[in-house]
């Protein structure tokens, strides 16, 4: 059962695959690219070990067959299913890059391939204009496969599941995070439903990049990259490449977009705006965004009065409109983990005060339900409340005080699970500074860069900030950060227990 899963899987990563050979073949008659071999060969090695795969699940499963047996397959082994697929995604998803050339060793394209797929968009590419286009297109798809989740589009692309018991726990493992609500009593519906809001503003975002100064190419690679939240462009030099406040402007309504539950848009389109309207999720973060572009306009203005030490003024954009589109572009980037780089972005030569602005919004993330990585608004908003309960029940030990959010009651196991999820965030946080500490790693890039990990935010400081890549960082950091970035992206626990079961035993 499942081989057979994992199989049907990899046939459909395969089908990806092969729409990113067709682009490579267009591109090697028009411009005489060599990227076809490549991605077609990976195509089929991917193809080939899918039917491998399903092969052998039918033969165990004629074998054996135990109607328990599912039973305990799905109670058991969903969390190991995503986890292994998204580990089995990211390995041959990497084969286009190291057989074109693009990288040179395993431990590169497996980082390049799993920071595609988690959306984190971190690159050790420094050569991405010489990049072929299939290659180029591969990059983007894998992030807006990953940007919604594998699973949920596999769901609702090929509903090649006939227990419905398994779609629902493979959906729930993957998208662990509190927020996306059950849109049909049928879970292949509700990810459909959420796949087409995800089509849609996928192809209206790169509909608006082209009517700038993007062509089609890279209007359709920046359409899948903005609203998956990932980052990866077709240009070393991110949106920058462009030079155009009109790319900044669609780009940052885009990139805020994507930080959206998207269940809210369904309910939005379909004449329920009340739900959309008075999601207390969504008014946190549109505060949050405000109050950040608030911050950064009145920093770029009054900083260098704070003191030198603190400040960078040189680098700062100049004249009101360049200050607001920079703190703009910059909030929504960081807060929903797309980190695209645009004119005066780097915000590593903007001081130390913008260096704890852009960490804070890093780790903090979009809402859940959204593309965006991070620990999510809602659970800070959960905890928030739970502790200003702990200091009412001080002043009136007899009260009973329950936390809710959009006048819905949160019981106190699901207030536990998510400070136990800020427990775990914090002490993997710290393990991942340590790694990259021995590494080799400085402490500042290290803070950074695990951060990014687990944010799925992408660009470090230092050597591997906005203006760089990860080319440089050691292959013990490179592999660190790839877990780090697979734990983000699923949001830790899905990955926690998978661990827990291979080597826990069968406590477990």
């Amino acid at each position: 059962m499942r081989a057979r899963i994992i199989g049907l899987f990899l046939l459909f990563e395969a089908s990806f695959m092969l729409l990113a050979s067709l682009v490579a073949l267009f591109y090697y008659y028009r411009c005489g690219e060599g990227d076809v071999l490549a991605l077609t060969v990976s195509t089929i090695i991917t193809a080939i070990s899918g039917f491998i795969m399903i092969s052998a699940g039918r033969k165990k499963s004629h074998l054996k067959h135990n109607p328990e047996d599912i039973e305990s397959f799905e109670v058991k082994d969903s969390f190991f299913i995503v986890t292994i697929t998204w580990i089995i995604f990211a390995i041959f998803g990497m084969l286009p890059y190291l057989l074109n050339g693009t990288v040179d060793n395993v431990t590169d394209a497996f980082f390049e391939a799993m920071s595609g797929f988690t959306t984190t968009g971190a690159t050790l590419l420094n050569n991405i204009d010489e990049q072929p286009h299939g290659i180029l297109f591969w990059r983007s798809v894998s992030q807006w496969l990953g940007g919604l989740g594998i699973i949920v589009l596999f769901l609702a692309i090929m509903p090649a599941l006939n227990r419905s018991s398994n779609k629902v726990m493979m959906f729930s493992a993957e998208m662990s995070g509190i927020g996306i609500k059950k849109l049909h009593p049928k879970m292949m519906m509700t990810a459909r439903k959420l796949l087409g809001i995800y089509v849609i503003f996928t192809i209206l975002c790169s509909f608006m990049y082209w009517l700038g100064p993007m062509n089609t190419f890279d209007a359709i690679c920046h359409g899948l990259t903005t609203m998956s939240s990932g980052g990866f462009s077709t240009h070393q030099a991110s949106i920058s490449y462009y030079n155009s406040p009109y790319i900044e402007y669609v780009a940052s309504f885009f990139m805020f977009a994507s930080g959206i539950n998207f269940s809210l848009y369904y309910f939005l389109f379909t004449g329920q705006g009340k739900l959309f309207r008075e999601n207390e999720e969504l008014r946190w973060y549109i505060g949050a965004v405000i109050l950040m572009i608030t911050i950064m306009m009145l920093l770029f203005n009054f900083a260098p009065q704070i003191g030198t030490m603190l400040t960078n003024e040189e680098s700062y954009p100049v004249g009101f409109e360049n200050r607001f589109r920079t703190s703009l572009f910059h909030v929504t980037s960081i807060i929903t983990s797309t980190c695209y780089q645009a004119n005066n972005f780097d915000y590593d030569q903007w001081g130390s005060l913008f260096l704890v602005i852009t960490f804070i919004m890093m780790a903090s993330g979009a809402c859940a339900g959204s593309t965006s990585g991070g620990i999510k608004i809602i659970r800070e908003v959960i905890s928030i409340k739970s502790i200003n309960n702990i200091f009412r029940h001080l002043l009136h030990p007899n009260a009973l005080f329950t936390v809710k959010v959009s006048n819905e009651a949160i019981d106190d196991d699901r207030t536990r699970r998510v400070v136990n999820f800020l427990i775990i965030f914090f002490l993997l946080y710290v393990l991942g500074v340590l790694l990259f500490i021995i590494s080799g790693s400085p402490l500042q890039e290290s803070m950074f860069n695990c951060i990014s990990a687990l944010g799925n935010s992408g660009p470090g400081s230092g050597s591997t900030g906005p203006s760089a890549s990860f080319s440089e960082m050691s292959d013990m950091g490179k592999w660190t950060m790839s877990v780090l970035m697979l734990v983000g992206r699923l949001e830790i626990y899905t990955v926690l227990v998978t661990f827990l079961r291979l080597f826990g035993g069968r406590k477990y």
